[in-house]
């Protein structure tokens, strides 16, 4: 069995700042409260401080300038989609707007790779499908699933869909345990994906599409019962 991982002080004060950023305790474009102001109440030393905000920094939350202080970003304008995760483990709402992308994205991504799908893509999908089947109930299947999506990605000849599909799973990764629902059975789950496979190493773009557009649709309502 893994060990697992323990969670330091830093983790927790990244947490709690984190949080209190998010939820508007400190507003946009303010500077933070002096560090022996935060770290006294937070009742943390300034170098568990500073470890806490050097990670909000690189996370787009926060900006550091010498003699002036630290300020709260602009995340909405500044920020990419690398904030995703954080905003979902802060707000689940997200998840509802990130279905939406995925479900446009992801029927655009099998209309493209029925274009330009190659043989040896075409092997890798069917063994990727069957992998699905396969597959434990639940984690594994749902781990599988998500597999075929990155090689349809990849053979659209297009690395930005591949990179699209990456943001996407990793914006919900988070709350993926409570996602599960439509992977519970292996057979089930390989018969809805199964269509969007066939279409696309048919070539035909319009069947890709739709299927796509279909499998997306039935899988978000089933995760989005389990969320709820």
């Amino acid at each position: 069995m893994e060990a697992l991982p323990r969670e330091t002080i830093v983790d927790v004060l990244e947490g709690r700042l984190r949080k209190d950023i998010l939820a508007g305790r400190h507003a946009i474009g303010s500077l933070l409260p002096s560090e022996r102001q935060l770290a006294q109440g937070y009742g943390v030393t300034r170098t568990t401080l500073k470890h806490a905000f050097s990670r909000l920094v690189q996370a787009g939350l926060l900006e550091t300038h010498h003699g002036i202080g630290t300020r709260v970003r602009d995340f909405a304008r500044t920020g990419g989609a690398d904030l995703l995760p954080m905003l979902v483990r802060h707000n689940p709402d997200w998840i509802g707007e990130i279905f939406e992308v995925r479900r446009s994205v992801g029927a655009l991504i099998a209309e493209r790779a029925a274009s330009q799908v190659t043989d040896t893509q075409r092997s890798e999908l069917f063994r990727l499908l069957e992998a699905v089947r396969m597959a434990d109930p639940g984690d594994g299947v749902q781990l599988a699933d998500i597999e075929v999506h990155r090689a349809l990605a990849r053979a659209t000849g297009n690395r930005v869909y591949v990179l699209l599909t990456n943001t996407l799973f990793n914006a919900y990764f988070p709350v993926r345990a409570a996602l599960v629902g439509p992977f519970t059975d292996p057979g089930v789950a390989h018969g809805r994906l199964k269509p969007v496979v066939d279409a696309v190493a048919a070539g035909d773009r319009d069947a890709a599409k739709s299927t796509a557009e279909a499998y997306l649709r039935m899988t978000e309502q089933v995760m989005m019962e389990g969320l709820s």
